[in-house]
């Protein structure tokens, strides 16, 4: 029985959690998956999966085999690829959080897929961080001055925020002038940062960092955006986000001599020895994109 596509197999049985699924996926009799699963674990000389009525776990062992199985799957791909000139096919898996999918990745992906219409992308909206090995990511996009350990990171641009809120707002409540002014305001923050700091760069360089607080957070920016536009406080989002708002006048950008701290945007993957030719294409897409805006 072919290995290479036993791990195949293997790898679409843990992506989708259980035997029938994959066989249907694969376009494979169900006793064949069986078969296929067998044979991994009997090359592996041990027990990948428990098994039970209600779902499949990876053992330990199949923890570690798996990682190799991603590995082996991604060389075969390449090697596929060499012969076919370079043409990305296969499914690439993308892990995002809710503004980066609508706002940097999504635009991308229609133009992507009719220039590679051999390619499949599984796009995965999640915004906390994920595990690529454990989730089977092959390519998470992070807004963040730390990408986590454990991953390949490439900055692929920034993120420009924008200080902003209601002409309502302002006017029950005051115009800040300067950045400590902001400790009189109610801030509409983001939730996955503990300790709420803002910092800003000043006309001539200094660097600001001032606390805040507020009654309401949220892990969307999104939703600190339609909350100032609802007069509820001051919100610092992703200048894509508010551009609308803005352009509109449903809000004022603030503290225009205090630009908002630049954050990092970073592809995060597992591998430069074994990376597809989606992958590179993909990330290649990302960086041209978000550095042209």
């Amino acid at each position: 029985m072919d290995r290479v596509t036993a791990a195949a197999v293997f790898n679409r049985i843990c992506e989708l959690g259980s035997l029938s699924a994959a066989s249907r996926s694969l376009g494979i009799s169900r006793p064949m998956v069986s078969r296929y699963l067998e044979e991994m674990e009997k090359w592996a000389g041990t027990r990948l999966l428990h098994r039970s009525s209600r779902q499949l776990t990876l053992t330990p062992a199949g923890e570690a085999i798996l990682q190799k199985t991603r590995q082996l799957a991604l060389l075969s791909e390449a090697i596929q690829q060499e012969t076919t000139q370079g043409v990305p096919a296969g499914t690439l898996r993308i892990a995002c959080a809710h503004f980066t999918a609508l706002h940097l990745v999504g635009p991308v992906i229609p133009d992507f897929l009719a220039r590679y219409p051999a390619l499949r992308i599984e796009l995965e909206i999640n915004n906390q961080p994920v595990s690529l090995i454990g989730e089977r990511i092959d390519l998470a996009i992070r807004i963040t001055d730390s990408p986590e350990p454990g991953a390949i990171a490439r900055r692929l641009g920034e993120c420009h925020s924008v200080l902003c809120a209601s002409s309502e707002y302002l006017k029950a409540r005051g115009n800040p002038e300067t950045p400590d002014d902001l400790a009189q305001h109610n801030c509409l923050y983001y939730s996955r940062f503990a300790g709420q700091s803002w910092h800003f760069t000043a006309s001539g360089g200094e660097k600001i960092a001032v606390a805040v607080r507020g009654n309401f957070s949220a892990g969307i920016s999104s939703l600190l955006c339609d909350a100032a536009i609802a007069h509820c406080g001051i919100a610092m989002v992703p200048e894509q986000e508010a551009r609308h708002a803005l352009e509109t006048g449903k809000l004022v950008k603030l503290l225009p001599d205090y630009e908002p701290q630049r954050i990092g945007i970073w592809g995060l993957y597992l591998s430069r020895e074994h990376q597809s030719a989606a992958l590179r294409l993909m990330l290649d897409e990302l960086q041209s994109r978000i550095q042209s805006r």
